[in-house]
């Protein structure tokens, strides 16, 4: 029996100087804040000066504002036809002559900073010089953040973590600077931004800060603070003992509100509530005057240990402590921090940003495409109804899957790429034509319904398996009786072919096949007649040349000619994503030799890896597979804080679609897939076979 405790704090990250590039954050899955060394954001601004600077945030999953001028539709919007199969579709890939209102409309709506939490010497910013780092340790079997640092020589510990249950910081400090009334907290608000830091200090003209109650209930004093960004309004609701809030009631025109103590030990709690914000269709009465401060820090303290204590102790895990391996120590600490991560990022109800819920990344919009990467391992680790939370939100966006795909003369429903909660599918020269998001829900699906099959799951999602196969079968192209193909335009997973040439990428095509296939075996469940195996048998098998298969069929220079051996080597995903009988494992074998030997490494991405990792394992090269998953490359990189950086981007300091590959392809090799019981020998528990 593995001792998971053991397993998980062996890895907790302990810092003893600042790692700017590696802040540790604490969530409960739907929130999350970011921190600095001293358990809160007082040094902010140092983390936001670089160009691929990591900002501190402080987030959640219903935070999203739009700009007051942002468009507030997109019929104005000029789009380009596309000949498919004699007749034009059209896409919003030009933004040529129409530059801001394609801009709004992909800007809008972000997600943005909720606030600021921070210390203070005497009213004043602390600076490096009057404030030194000591010691801070994450502990991930309790979620607990604890800091140690000086503050003109006197020490200062603070202890922050998130409600498992609610989106509240809690935060307590002890220092003997608090009682003599000269080290202060506070809290201070921006406006919304699309940038990474979601926030803008420099706009106080454009919010409202108001401090709307002011008393004590019990022992806990307590202020309330209404939040109004443009359309959006939000509730903050701090509770405190030892403190007293320096602001009077009505609107705080600096956006801030600060704390002194009359003692060296001190909580609070900051509670962060939606009133009204559009695009999430929450509309809460704002005038409503919260009826409790949040939990007291003692309790707390005890739901959040007791939740991560047993978060850790059910579902799989993997222990390398029994490995001889040179490589397995940092693998396992991957795969712990890998957990963390996803637990404190993707576990709501909306499909996750690459960038979580740390930092924006497209303006904080999901990529449909990555829900996979994001979720998926959820359900080989043993805990599928976390994916079952964000798999449950593509029920709320079918009428617009359903509207997309109309409008362009397909049946069905066609899920977006690039979106917000609406489902609105934001203009992009690339997004717009991407369609390998367009099987994940019938995966996602399949999977928590393997993990406990009930006629009641079938028939909650039957509509989503069946119009997510019926758009695929009217997407492909019959050119004779006996053979259908996967025609222009689109744009494959490797993101370097022209649209209007594209035919049967390999990926795609099988997925596709994969998809109608598994479409009717979820008919067949429900006792209904089969629908799309016949197209999806015709389909063409995916093309090869010189012994290795291609990108596409009109990529003869896959491997020869630049761009076409950068980005993404998908190809390898139809026979390790996948488990495809139309793939010959010798050919699969030789084209992933060939892209170790000739792909440019550095132009992958954090997902490449465990994808390639997939398909080694699945020709049971298991040595190629640990090496891939440890890849010495810029976007294989993970952070001390366990965040897989995509080097090269200022765009992502943090990269959630390979932390969650990286458990994908470990539970693989760990635990097998299909009726192999092959993998790693390593000692397991919980772990599901994957296809």
């Amino acid at each position: 029996m593995i001792d998971r405790q053991r397993l998980v704090t062996r890895h907790n990250p302990v810092y003893t100087k600042p790692q700017k590039d590696a802040p540790l954050s604490v969530g409960n899955g739907r929130f999350c804040f970011t921190a600095d060394w001293t358990g809160l954001q007082t040094f902010y601004d140092d983390y936001a000066v670089a160009d691929d600077a990591f900002p501190l945030c402080t987030m959640s999953e219903w935070g999203w504002h739009s700009y007051a001028d942002a468009p507030k539709d997109d019929s104005r919007l000029r789009l380009i036809p596309f000949d498919t199969q004699g007749r034009p579709v059209s896409y919003a890939v030009d933004d040529a002559g129409q530059e801001e209102l394609f801009k709004g409309l992909r800007q809008n709506a972000h997600k943005f900073h909720l606030g600021r939490i921070s210390f203070d010497l005497n009213g004043k910013p602390l600076t490096q010089e009057n404030c030194r780092p000591g010691k801070q340790t994450l502990n991930l079997w309790e979620g607990i953040l604890s800091s140690e640092f000086t503050v003109d020589d006197q020490p200062v510990l603070t202890e922050t973590f998130v409600h498992p249950h609610e989106d509240t910081l809690h935060v307590r400090v002890v220092s003997p600077l608090l009682a003599a009334g000269k080290l202060r907290l506070n809290i201070s608000f921006p406006y919304g931004s699309h940038k990474k830091s979601a926030a803008d200090f420099t706009s106080p003209e454009l919010h409202t800060t108001a401090l709307t109650a002011k008393n004590a209930m019990g022992n806990a004093q307590g202020i309330i603070l209404d939040r109004v960004m443009d359309s959006v309004k939000y509730r903050v609701t701090v509770g405190f003992t030892g403190l007293s809030c320096n602001a009077a009631p009505g609107p705080l025109p600096a956006h801030s509100a600060a704390f002194t103590a009359d003692t060296d030990t001190v909580d609070l709690a900051f509670r962060f509530e939606p009133l009204h914000i559009p695009v999430m269709n929450i509309d809460s009465n704002s005038n409503a005057v919260a009826e409790a401060y949040p939990p007291s820090f003692a309790e707390a303290h005890r739901s959040c240990i007791d939740f991560w204590k047993n978060y850790w102790a059910t579902g799989g895990a993997i222990d390398f402590s029994g490995s001889a391996d040179s490589r397995a120590e940092e693998l396992e600490r991957r795969i712990v921090l890998s957990q963390y991560l996803t637990a404190i990022q993707s576990r709501g109800s909306l499909p996750p940003a690459e960038t979580g819920l740390t930092c924006n990344s497209w303006y904080g919009k999901f990529h449909l495409e990555m829900h996979y990467w994001h979720s998926f391992h959820f359900a080989l680790w043993g805990k599928p109804e976390e994916l079952k939370k964000s798999l449950a939100w593509y029920k709320k966006i079918l009428p617009a899957a359903r509207k997309l795909a109309v409008s362009q003369g397909y049946k069905g429903a066609r899920w977006p790429k690039m979106c917000d909660p609406s489902g609105y599918n934001t203009p992009s020269s690339i997004a717009v034509l991407l369609i390998w998001q367009q099987t994940h829900p019938i995966m996602l699906a399949e999977f928590c319904y393997r993990a406990a099959p009930n006629e009641a799951f079938l028939r909650e999602y039957r509509d989503i398996i069946v119009e997510t196969a019926e758009f695929m079968q009217s997407f492909v192209h019959w050119v004779s009786p006996d053979r259908c193909v996967v025609d222009a335009p689109y744009i494959p997973a490797q993101e370097r072919h022209d649209p209007r040439i594209v035919l049967n990428a390999a990926y795609e095509v099988e997925y596709f096949r994969w998809g109608l296939k598994q479409a009717d075996i979820w008919l067949e469940r429900l006792g209904e007649a089969p629908r799309f195996s016949d197209t999806a048998e015709k389909l063409a098998l995916p093309a090869q040349k010189d012994g290795v298969y291609l990108a596409h069929e009109n990529c003869p220079n896959t491997f020869t000619e630049l761009p076409f051996y950068t980005d993404h080597p998908s190809m390898l995903a139809m026979y390790g994503i996948l488990n495809s009988d139309k793939v010959d494992p010798a050919i699969m074998a030789a084209t992933l030799d060939k892209v170790l030997k000739v792909w440019d490494m550095k132009s992958l991405w954090g997902w490449d890896f465990p994808m390639m990792a997939m398909t080694a394992c699945r020709l049971g090269r298991y040595d190629d597979a640990l090496n891939l998953l440890l890849t010495d490359s810029p976007k294989n990189t993970y952070l001390p804080n366990g965040h897989n950086k995509q080097s090269g981007s200022d765009a992502l300091p943090l990269y959630l679609p390979g932390n969650g590959g990286l458990l994908i392809a470990a539970a693989m090799l760990a635990a097998g897939y299909g009726d192999s019981n092959k993998g790693f020998a390593v000692q397991t528990e919980g772990l599901h076979a994957y296809l």
